[in-house]
């Protein structure tokens, strides 16, 4: 299971949140579960509640992403940085031909695009 992390996603794990904290043990104790932080999104998180970039990048189970030449020029065609790296994070790889599932609080902003969602919200 391939899941990315959203900026709304990253500050509710910060918050305490019961279903980011179970992504977040099973991507370090389970096979076969990986957890993605989109860079972008990481900063936007971070911006929101301070100290959230530092511990979500300590966590061995949460992979960050950083930008590429490719990211790079997704994110340079949209007005929002985090929702473009994010969206662009979760599209189809050589190694995740299936793509990746978004995780987030906001499924609302999510809305109209091609994306799979995770709702975190209670």
């Amino acid at each position: 299971m391939h899941i990315v992390l959203d900026d709304t996603a990253m500050v509710a794990a910060g918050k305490g949140n019961v279903l980011a904290s179970r992504l977040i043990h099973r991507a370090q104790a389970e096979a076969g579960w990986f957890l993605y932080a989109p860079a972008c999104a990481l900063v936007a998180a971070d911006r929101i509640r301070p100290g959230t970039a530092e511990h979500l990048a300590a966590l061995s189970g949460i992979t960050v992403l950083e930008l590429d030449l490719s990211a790079v020029l997704a994110v340079a065609r949209e007005t929002s940085w985090a929702p473009a790296h994010t969206r662009y994070a979760a599209e189809p790889t050589a190694e995740r031909p299936n793509g990746s599932v978004i995780a987030t609080t906001a499924p609302e902003a999510w809305r109209g695009q091609s994306v799979r969602l995770i709702d975190l919200g209670p």
